[in-house]
């Protein structure tokens, strides 16, 4: 399946207006690009998939479903690279007369979904991705992969640069 145009981002509002009530489904991949989203966290050459559902209503759209995109980068934790799958839920409302503050606007009698995918994409992407939940890390002294097994760094072993704070506390009433 190829990917859409901008154009076809677009549906025309003024026909589903006319009778609220009206469904119209949509489904595509979009290329990352044809909706000026350029991060380097998602996955290259990926698409978005797209899954909508658009409903008129006697003051706007209401716009829902799910986006779906793959994204790429280290595991905060073991600095492991990793792969993972961005599942976001879509309930947005489109409005001629914006009358709901998180509304987007209708202009030209068209819906245009290219904004309302990006937004949505971005604020999904993680900014620091786990390879797993209970990823265990990086030992702070030697580095070892700590999902790996266990290192031989003496345990309760403290950063020396702690070590001010450490007096400083030993200095404190109890």
């Amino acid at each position: 399946m190829s990917t859409v145009k901008r154009s076809q981002l677009r549906i025309n509002a003024l026909e589903m207006l006319r009778r609220p009530g009206t469904i119209k489904t949509v489904q595509f991949p979009v290329d990352p690009a044809v909706i000026e989203l350029a991060d380097p966290r998602l996955v290259p050459d990926s698409t978005i998939d797209v899954d909508l559902v658009c409903e008129s209503l006697t003051d706007g759209i209401v716009v829902r479903g799910h986006v779906m995109g793959k994204f790429h980068g280290e595991c905060r934790r073991c600095l492991q690279p990793l792969i993972g799958r961005i599942e976001a839920d879509v309930h947005e409302m489109y409005q001629v007369t914006i009358t709901d503050p998180d509304a987007f606007l209708i202009e030209n009698d068209q819906v245009d979904l290219a904004l309302m995918i990006r937004e949505t994409m971005v604020l999904e992407l993680p900014d620091g991705p786990l390879c797993k939940v209970n990823c265990a890390g990086l030992c702070a002294i030697c580095g070892k992969d700590l999902n790996e097994g266990a290192c031989s760094c003496p345990s309760g072993s403290v950063d020396p640069r702690w070590s001010v704070l450490d007096a400083l506390r030993d200095q404190l009433p109890d």
